[in-house]
C-alpha cells in the first residue's frame, strides 16, 4: 500500500500556484498579518477592500500550515458546543453573536468563492453528520433543531435519509447543514491571495518574522531581509507560530491529524457513496469523516495513538477503516498520505487573544478552520478598521496558559484508546 506520503494532494494537485518573493527593504502599513493561512488571507482580503493597506508575511509558501492540511471541508458550525451551549456558556449578548458569526460562515466561503473566481473544486451540498448510536442520534436531532430555529438550513435525517445521502449502512441516523460543502483547500487559499493581491495587499513568501517590537507609532516587524511598520498586527499562525512567541504555544492543544487519499474510484462504487459530494464527519469520538474529491478520490483522516511508526502506521490505518466502514473489500490503494497540526481550544471555540494596544492573535480551527477562519477575517477587517475587539463577535481575553500544558498537549492522542472503546460500546449498545 505505497502513497506520495507527506505532500497534501492538494499540494500535488493544486493549478493556481503562483510563487511570490520575499520581503526585501522596508514597508510601512496600516496592517502587517504573520501566516499566510485563511485567516490571514481572509483578513487581507477584506481589511484591502475597506481601504487599508496591507502586507502579508509567510514564512514558507501559501497554505503551508493547516491550510494546506486538511480534508476540504466547510462546516458552519461549532466541533463541540450547540447554540444552546453556547449561550449558557457566554452569556446572551456575546453568545447572540458567536453563534450569528458561525451560521453564516460557510454562505461566506461560497460567496467570496463565485465572486472572485476562484478555481479550487467547489460544491456547496451540505455537510452530513451521521449518528453512530441511537444516544448519538437524540444529540444530532437536538443539534439541527437549534441551528434550524434560526433560520439555518439544518434537516434531521432517519436512518434511510442517511443511507440514502451516505451510502452507508447502520448509522442511526443524522442531520445536514445544506449550506456546507467541500473544496480543494490549497486551491482555496491560492484564490483568496490573488483576490487580496488585486485588491492591493502585497504578499510575501519566504518571510519568517523574527521579531514584533513596539514601536511610538505602532509595531516593527522584523524579518531575514526586511522589516514592516505597521499600525496594527494580526498573527494569523494558529499551531504553526514557531518560538515567534512562545506564550501563545502554551494557550492551545496542538492536535496531529492525518490525511489519505485513494486512487479514484470506479464509476459504480462511486454512484452508491455520497452521490450529492457532500461531506461526512460522523458522531464517533474518534471522528470518522469522509468525501471525495473532483477525480473520485475518496479522502478520510484520523489521529493516532501514542508510539513509533506512526507516520507509516496511521495512514493504513485509516485506509483500512475507510474500506470497513464503507463496506470496500476492493478498495483502491493510497495515492496521498500526509498530517497537519491544529491548534484546538480547551473549549472547541473560536478566540481572538489580546497581545498589546493594535496586536492580536486569531485562532478559530478546532475542526472547523475553513469556515471559521474565513469569517473571522471578515471580522478582523472591521478590527483594522478601527472597530474595538471588544465589539467583534469573538471571544477576545489576553492570553491564558493552560495548566500542565507539557502534559495536557498530548491528552488527545493518550486518550484516544478509551475514546475508540467507548465507541464500540456506543454501537454495541
Amino acid at each position: 500500500m505505497a502513497g506520495s506520503r507527506g505532500v497534501s494532494l492538494w499540494h500535488a494537485v493544486g493549478r493556481n500556484r503562483r510563487d511570490r518573493p520575499a520581503l526585501d527593504g522596508a514597508l510601512d502599513v496600516d496592517l502587517a498579518i504573520v501566516g499566510g493561512g485563511f485567516s490571514g488571507l481572509s483578513t487581507a482580503l477584506h481589511a484591502t477592500e475597506q481601504g487599508r493597506s496591507v502586507a502579508v508575511l509567510e514564512a514558507e509558501i501559501i497554505a503551508w500550515g493547516a491550510t494546506g492540511r486538511n480534508a476540504g471541508f466547510v462546516v458552519p458550525n461549532f466541533a463541540k458546543m450547540d447554540p444552546v451551549d453556547i449561550l449558557a456558556h457566554l452569556g446572551s449578548e456575546h453568545g447572540e453573536r458567536l453563534i450569528d458569526f458561525a451560521a453564516g460562515s460557510a454562505d461566506l466561503v461560497f460567496d467570496l468563492i463565485r465572486r472572485h473566481g476562484i478555481a479550487c473544486d467547489a460544491l456547496q451540498g451540505g455537510w452530513i453528520q451521521p449518528a453512530h448510536s441511537p444516544a448519538a442520534l437524540e444529540k444530532v436531532k437536538s443539534r439541527a433543531s437549534q441551528w434550524a430555529e434560526r433560520g439555518r438550513p439544518a434537516v434531521t435525517l432517519d436512518s434511510e435519509e442517511t443511507q440514502a445521502l451516505t451510502g452507508v449502512r447502520d448509522y442511526a441516523g443524522g442531520w445536514i447543514d445544506r449550506s456546507g460543502g467541500v473544496l480543494n483547500p490549497v486551491g482555496y487559499a491560492n484564490g483568496l491571495a490573488d483576490a487580496a493581491e488585486k485588491a492591493g495587499a502585497k504578499i510575501f513568501e519566504g518571510t519568517p518574522v523574527t521579531s514584533v517590537d513596539r514601536v511610538a507609532d505602532g509595531w516593527r516587524l522584523k524579518t531575514p531581509s526586511g522589516s514592516v511598520r505597521a499600525g496594527k498586527v494580526l498573527i494569523a499562525t494558529n499551531a504553526y507560530g514557531g518560538a515567534l512567541n512562545p506564550l501563545l504555544q502554551r494557550t492551545y492543544i496542538p492536535l496531529k491529524v492525518f490525511q489519505i487519499a485513494t486512487r479514484p474510484l470506479p464509476r459504480k462504487v462511486r454512484t452508491r457513496l455520497l452521490p450529492g459530494g457532500q461531506g461526512v464527519g460522523d458522531t464517533r469520538r474518534n471522528l470518522f469523516t469522509f468525501r471525495f474529491d473532483a477525480e473520485n478520490r475518496l479522502i478520510s483522516g484520523g489521529m493516532h495513538i501514542v508510539g513509533a511508526g506512526a507516520d507509516a502506521r496511521v495512514p493504513q490505518a485509516i485506509w483500512r477503516r475507510l474500506a470497513r466502514h464503507l463496506d470496500l473489500p476492493d478498495l483502491p490503494p493510497l495515492a496521498y498520505n500526509w498530517s497537519g497540526t491544529a491548534a484546538v481550544e480547551p473549549d472547541f471555540l473560536p478566540h481572538l487573544l489580546d497581545l498589546g494596544p493594535g496586536l492580536i492573535a486569531g485562532r478559530a480551527c478546532n475542526g472547523r478552520g475553513i469556515a471559521m477562519t474565513t469569517a473571522m477575517g471578515k471580522t478582523l477587517a472591521d478590527w483594522a478598521g478601527g472597530t474595538e475587539a471588544r465589539d467583534l463577535p469573538l471571544p477576545f481575553a489576553p492570553p491564558s496558559p493552560i495548566p500542565l500544558h507539557g502534559l495536557m498537549r498530548h491528552a488527545p492522542n493518550m486518550l484516544l484508546p478509551w475514546s475508540m472503546l467507548r465507541d464500540r460500546l456506543d454501537e454495541a449498545g
